[in-house]
């Protein structure tokens, strides 16, 4: 009875509820999970109190992902079922204990319970988390489904432009020894449990029949890409254009999140041998540069899609992505503002394809079960937040082994980042509508279906 406010009955809005209410209520549950992009600042802190490698310092990061995958994709559709609230109610309580058992974990020196409290359980409150409120905005803005998902999961790439300087912060007045990790962990998990009940309480879903005033949507829809059809969440993963934005999902957030998940040691093994290295301060500076820019292209990419087209915006995102990539290998460390700029605008790409990826599904899918097909395809990230941070990771590594410094470092690992996009490149070309055996029935809306019923009468 206590958690009856969570019954998906009694979240639908009353007559003159602001949509403009329901993009806050995303963002308070994507801000605090997008914590997840400011591991980095916890890589070398755990490392010297634990002793751990690089590649063992990105576990919790790398099962986070894999667990926002997984979980988004088995949790889909009691998502769509349950409605938002009760998602985002469950991604509080998951994300929250994970910190709270990730600090046990480093109090006690146990480093599987900081993998398992942070990647595991914690990752499953990212997964519910991150597609909670994703149909809902497309439902709330049909005329503007770029925009409203660009707003929500802009979020989650700027939760680290908070989490980067308040975690680094808090390492510095607590420690950098285990008490200190122990309590900047427990201080995150109490924090954000408050931050995200506010999502909680505020978020709504609109009455069937409502749509934006003024707005037709078969005239919206008009466009060979768009479809006025729906389809379900099993037909979706039968159909050749869903694996291949999988393939365009994973390569992209694969090209992005090696650079995230190492940022702040990265620019600095980058120019240790250059006539200006990198201090630990800029390299923390660098991470909320990465977060800004990874925040305002999920914004500003995803609304740009709604003139252009999703894949047109995909092409972008793949193929100048790549030639960045590929400036970074030939530059080397010859001048650090030009590495700085092409991995803000590669980051902002990253962001961008996140954002734009849900209106791309609802253009060919329509939004019957657009969230529970959302959160099928992230299972993309699940494999890229294991294959972008290992490529990175396990080639510097061995690098280093090798003796090998600066920028060799980096650029057999760039040069197959490069060669990924240009497979997701060509997997986007190969996009084409929705064959029409895959759509559901049409059934009459609540409206149409009285006035039919009073003609019948």
């Amino acid at each position: 009875m206590a958690l009856g406010f969570l019954d998906r009955s009694r979240v639908v809005a009353p007559p003159g509820w602001s949509r403009w209410l329901i993009p806050p209520a995303a963002l308070s549950v994507h801000l605090a999970i997008g914590q997840a992009y400011a591991w980095s600042v916890f890589k070398s802190p755990l490392e010297g109190a634990l002793s751990l490698s690089g590649t063992a310092s990105a576990l919790p990061f790398q099962l986070g992902i894999v667990m926002l995958g997984l979980s988004a994709a088995f949790g889909g559709t009691l998502v769509e079922r349950n409605g938002p609230r009760w998602a985002m109610f469950v991604s509080t309580v998951c994300f929250s204990t994970g910190f709270l058992i990730a600090a046990l974990g480093v109090a006690t020196r146990q480093y599987w319970l900081v993998v398992l409290g942070y990647g595991g359980i914690g990752g499953i409150g990212l997964g519910i988390g991150y597609i909670s409120p994703v149909s809902t905005l497309i439902k709330w803005f049909p005329d503007r489904p770029g925009m409203a998902t660009g707003i929500a999961i802009m979020g989650f790439g700027g939760g680290a432009l908070i989490a980067s300087p308040w975690s680094a912060a808090m390492l510095d007045g607590f420690g950098k020894d285990v008490t200190g990790i122990a309590q900047t962990f427990i201080t995150h998990g109490l924090v954000y449990a408050v931050f995200m009940s506010v999502g909680v309480l505020l978020v709504r879903v609109p009455a069937p029949d409502w749509k934006p005033k003024g707005w037709q949507p078969k005239a919206a829809a008009a466009g060979r890409m768009i479809t006025t059809a729906q389809v379900s969440a099993n037909n979706a993963i039968r159909t050749p254009q869903f694996w291949c934005l999988w393939v365009v999902l994973c390569f992209n957030v694969t090209a992005g999140i090696g650079i995230l998940e190492k940022a702040a040691p990265m620019i600095r093994d980058f120019f240790a041998d250059s006539a200006l290295p990198v201090s630990a301060g800029a390299a923390a500076g660098f991470v909320a540069l990465l977060s800004l820019t990874n925040m305002a292209g999920r914004f500003v990419w995803s609304s740009t899609s709604d003139l252009v087209g999703r894949k047109n915006i995909y092409r972008l995102y793949l193929g100048v992505g790549g030639l960045l990539y590929l400036t970074i290998a030939l530059a080397g460390d010859v001048s650090t503002p030009l590495f700085v700029v092409c991995a803000m605008v590669i980051l902002s790409f990253y962001g961008g394809g996140f954002a734009t990826i849900p209106a791309y599904l609802k253009d060919l899918f329509g939004t019957y079960q657009v969230g529970a097909i959302h959160g099928r395809l992230l299972t993309a990230w699940s494999l890229a937040g294991v294959l972008g941070p290992l490529i990175i990771n396990a080639i510097a590594d061995a690098q280093k082994a090798a003796g090998k410094s600066g920028p060799a470092l980096y650029t057999t690992s760039l040069y197959i980042v490069i060669g990924l996009l240009v497979v997701g490149f060509i997997a986007n070309e190969l996009v084409r509508p929705v064959h029409p055996r895959f759509h559901e029935p049409q059934r009459p809306s609540a409206g149409e279906a009285a006035a039919s019923k009073a003609e019948a009468v």
